[in-house]
């Protein structure tokens, strides 16, 4: 009998600005954001090299915005992973903020 393969979980992690997802309880990979007023501005994607190729990027990012969704928060997409996914996922087309020069200066100093 062959073992089931281990379902992803995405939780937010609020102290540290992030999204994660896990792999039977590792960490695979994370979404980080700032929080601008109402806006949610996600500047960094990354899954680790062990867990490329199965669409964890992906379902990481589709919980994330979903989440942003019910928060009642609007999407500014500086990362370029999640500014891809949106070009494909017009459903969230309703809460996204365009990435302007004073975010990305708030964004710069707020990360300093």
């Amino acid at each position: 009998m062959t073992q089931p393969f281990p379902v992803p979980s995405v939780e937010r992690n609020d102290e540290r600005h992030r999204y994660e997802i896990r792999v039977d309880g590792v960490r695979a990979g994370l979404t980080a954001f700032r929080d601008h007023g109402v806006q949610r501005v996600f500047f960094h994607t990354e899954v680790g090299e062990a867990y490329a190729g199965q669409g964890l990027a992906g379902r990481l990012v589709q919980e994330a915005l979903t989440d942003v969704r019910k928060l009642g928060k609007r999407i500014v997409p500086v990362c370029p992973y999640v500014a891809k996914f949106l070009k494909s996922h017009e459903e969230f087309a309703d809460i996204t903020d365009p990435v302007t020069p004073d975010v990305l200066q708030w964004l710069e100093a707020e990360l300093a």
